[in-house]
């Protein structure tokens, strides 16, 4: 190959202009090429696809048949040529064919003197070929949705005839044959959380930019190659030259030699198409140094080098195409696609991302954030060592600093805002009407969870799932989220605080003293959701143990002493009761999904090593942290609102019972129905249950009304001493009037019928023991001292019973019946 241009030379030039793609020999491609149908090289270069499986872009056939006549295992447009070096060094490479191809068209430039010329060329034409294999793509695909939706004939033929053909809505076979399966449906399974429009984006860029990358590889070869003849084919006569030495020259004489060609100014306009593409998925505006770096590009690629007279050679002379960028890509079913660049000025439109997109914007970061860090890792991989570091300064800068300064700060006012607007609404708490409806443990089946913190949670939700892609800024995804949901907290304090403003049951509660036995109370344990399923296996015996009751009893007299109530103490609008056990439950549910975003935090990311290296302001188990104390600040008021519920069902329940005091129950009649006063609680308690049934689990509910029967049990032995008087019937009518609360508690929809029939028992004994003679109950006394307290026993005394004669020292007797047990 002589720097002389002849006709045959001037023939291979051109026949060699051929598209030719493929891999570098650290990566391998599949599919058939596109056959050379001017190639005059003496070889037939089959591109068509054979029975071989295809290697490099070339089937196995083929490239077996081509090696099989080529000498020295030589390419097959390198069989007549004249030996050298570069001859010698092409037979004993192992590289694949097609980087055999681009080395041998750069020497051949480098033979004819045309270096500059051929780079000057690639300079003025690269960005706008980049741009016109965007658009290509982008139109491919926008034309194959178009294709896939049912024309208005096939529509009116359906309609006609009354059936729907599977063929109306499958796919529409695209230009090339191929039947379209969805473009958004051709993601992968990490994108299946992802809603379609981001799973369309990230599918669209990972296409993309996967093509880019192999554009880029041919350039990899091209501008080593280039660098390195520009570098032999200097001025022998320099002194470094002649010592041997190939970096004696600078980077501008190097790139001057090139025609201001080389690998970094086409990483540059790759990485600059990309970001053009990356802004306009994102409706994003570049900022200034990337559109003076743009415009600098531009500049650079429109510098013709100046006639060359050393060489004899002009610039008209180089007429065949330099298009090794015309890579070929395989689409869904593997046909091979040549991109047409027809369109120069493309560079200067936009390219039409909404036509495959149904939606564009800041929040498809998510989608686009890991295709864009694989496409750098990918680059970063390909290019020389020397240029290793232009591969993380460019469209990886961009996308991190496009994060920081365009995407959160937008994200953290526009999220809470719209939580704002969420709380502010005045649906926002206001409970579900469900008359009738039984609750539903999960929010696909209608838990009613309020939709002010329902929608929190799933805008919080929603942005903690962007870690997943965009590990790297976990820690501030989750302080956004944690803001949204302390915001949401407050809210939710203040929508308790309204809710029981001026009742006797929350200043209660409020109480820490008060706080604390409850904490103690056996029934406690229904307030931790975790722990409900192991209570049935708890015998009735471990609930009510010695200790419990204790607790139980100290509450119990604590509430007494606030007699006498007033309606004007307790909470009468039942919608408030509602409300609570609304709030109650949908703070449950917060609670839960906190923790569970706390999970996802810490979970392993798939992010790449340099992700996982990096290290933010935060650790991961400070934030697991914070939230858990958030989760626990949720599930402490949902707490306080049972706990409210439940003072509040109490307090009801001696209100209505508390007129029993200081009456003289010497009823001329037997009872046979309860009082009008049982009756009217009996009424109550059965309304709040099925008012409350649809918003709280049964265990919640079994915690609210579980202290009614206790409370109602400590008031009717207590009350005892406060009658002055009565007789056999009103003893009878007191049994009745717990028999009628025991009906009403063994209708709740969560009672435990035998613990409240025991219990309830126990009271009837005890009045039924007014009926003894003193001899009569001293014998039951010594027999069952187990059974009542010497108290309690004491308090039969003090009431006086027509008919019933009792000694001076009758107390004390009693005490010497006890006395052996004590």
């Amino acid at each position: 190959m002589g720097s002389r241009r002849t006709r045959s030379t001037r023939k291979l030039e051109t026949d060699l202009s051929y598209n030719f793609s493929g891999e570098n020999n650290r990566h391998s491609r599949t599919g058939p090429e596109r056959e050379d149908e001017n190639s005059q090289t003496g070889d037939d270069m089959d591109g068509g696809t054979s029975d071989g499986i295809p290697v490099n872009g070339i089937a196995e056939d083929n490239v077996n048949k081509n090696t099989k006549h080529s000498r020295s295992g030589l390419p097959s447009w390198l069989t007549k040529a004249t030996p050298n070096e570069f001859i010698e060094m092409i037979s004993k490479s192992e590289s694949p064919i097609h980087v055999k191809y681009l080395q041998t068209m750069v020497e051949c430039l480098a033979s004819l003197g045309k270096l500059a010329a051929a780079g000057a060329m690639l300079s003025q034409k690269l960005r706008s070929t980049i741009h016109d294999l965007i658009t290509s793509e982008i139109k491919t695909r926008a034309a194959a949705i178009d294709a896939s939706r049912p024309r208005l004939d096939q529509v009116l033929r359906t309609v006609v005839s009354g059936r729907i053909h599977a063929s109306s809505f499958q796919g529409a076979p695209t230009s090339n044959g191929t039947i379209l399966k969805g473009i958004s449906g051709l993601v992968s399974s990490s994108m299946s959380t992802m809603s379609p429009v981001q799973a369309a984006a990230q599918d669209l860029l990972d296409s993309i930019l996967n093509q880019i990358s192999q554009v880029l590889e041919n350039h990899v070869v091209v501008g080593e190659s280039m660098e390195a003849k520009s570098l032999t084919c200097s001025d022998s006569s320099s002194p470094s030259r002649a010592n041997g030495d190939l970096n004696w020259l600078a980077e501008s004489d190097i790139t001057r030699a090139t025609g201001g060609y080389s690998l970094s100014f086409a990483l540059t306009v790759l990485q600059s198409e990309c970001q053009q593409l990356i802004c306009d998925i994102l409706r994003a505006t570049p900022d200034a140094a990337t559109a003076d770096a743009a415009v600098q590009t531009a500049r650079l690629a429109s510098k013709l080098p100046r006639k060359d007279s050393s060489n004899g050679a002009v610039d008209e002379g180089l007429s065949f195409a330099f298009r090794f960028t015309d890579t070929v890509f395989s689409t869904s079913d593997g046909v091979r696609q040549a991109v047409s660049r027809r369109n120069p000025a493309g560079s200067q439109e936009g390219y039409g991302t909404g036509a495959v997109l149904a939606e564009r914007g800041i929040y498809l970061i998510a989608a686009v954030y890991r295709p864009i860090l694989q496409f750098t890792d990918k680059v970063s991989q390909l290019l020389p060592p020397k240029y290793s570091q232009l591969g993380n300064d460019g469209l990886q800068t961009f996308i991190e600093n496009f994060v920081k300064d365009q995407f959160l700060p937008p994200v953290r006012v526009d999220y809470r805002n719209r939580v704002q607007d969420a709380l502010a609404s005045p649906a926002a708490f206001r409970p579900k009407s469900r008359p009738g409806a039984s609750y539903e443990p999960s929010i696909e089946n209608g838990r009613p969870v309020l939709q002010g913190p329902l929608a929190a949670t799933r805008l919080a939700n929603e942005v903690v799932s962007w870690a997943y892609p965009m590990p790297r800024y976990t820690s501030d995804f989750v302080e956004v989220a944690q803001a949204l949901l302390e915001r949401t907290l407050e809210r939710c304090r203040a929508a308790y605080t309204e809710a029981v403003l001026g009742s006797l049951s929350s200043s209660i509660v409020g109480r820490p003293d008060f706080e604390q036995l409850m904490r103690q109370e056996p029934d406690s344990i229904l307030l931790d959701s975790m722990q409900v399923q192991d209570l049935d296996k708890r015998s009735l015996e471990q609930v009510l143990d010695p200790d419990g009751l204790e607790v139980e009893m100290e509450i119990n007299n604590l509430l007494l002493s606030y007699r006498p109530l007033k309606q004007e103490h307790l909470i009468s609008d039942c919608n408030k009761l509602v409300l609570l056990a609304a709030l109650s439950d949908s703070l449950e549910y917060v609670a839960v999904t906190i923790e569970r975003l706390g999970q996802s935090t810490v979970g392993p990311s798939p992010g790449k090593g340099q992700e996982q290296a990096y290290h933010h302001r935060r650790t991961s188990s400070a934030l697991t942290s914070s939230l858990g104390v958030l989760a626990d600040k949720y599930q402490a008021l949902s707490s306080e609102c049972l706990r409210t519920l439940r003072i509040e069902i109490q307090l009801t329940a001696l209100y209505h019972i508390q007129c029993m005091s200081g009456r003289n129950y010497m009823i001329d009649q037997d009872a046979e129905e309860p009082e009008d006063f049982v009756l009217s609680l009996s009424m109550q308690i059965t309304r709040s249950d099925e008012e409350l049934m649809p918003y709280i689990p049964s265990y919640n509910r079994k915690y609210i009304f579980g202290g009614i029967c206790g409370l109602l049990c400590t008031y009717f032995i207590k009350v005892l001493t406060d009658m002055g008087t009565i007789n056999i019937f009103g003893i009878r009518q007191v049994c009745q009037n717990c028999i009628g609360i025991e009906q009403a508690l063994c209708a709740l929809s969560s009672s435990d019928g035998n613990a409240i029939q025991q219990r309830l028992e126990r009271v009837r004994t005890y009045y039924e023991l007014l009926n003894l003679p003193f001899e009569a109950l001293t014998a039951y006394v010594a027999e069952h001292h187990d059974v009542f307290t010497f108290s309690e026993f004491s308090g039969l005394l003090r009431v006086n019973v027509p008919g019933r004669e009792l000694p001076a020292d009758a107390v004390q007797l009693i005490g010497a019946a006890l006395a052996p047990a004590m």
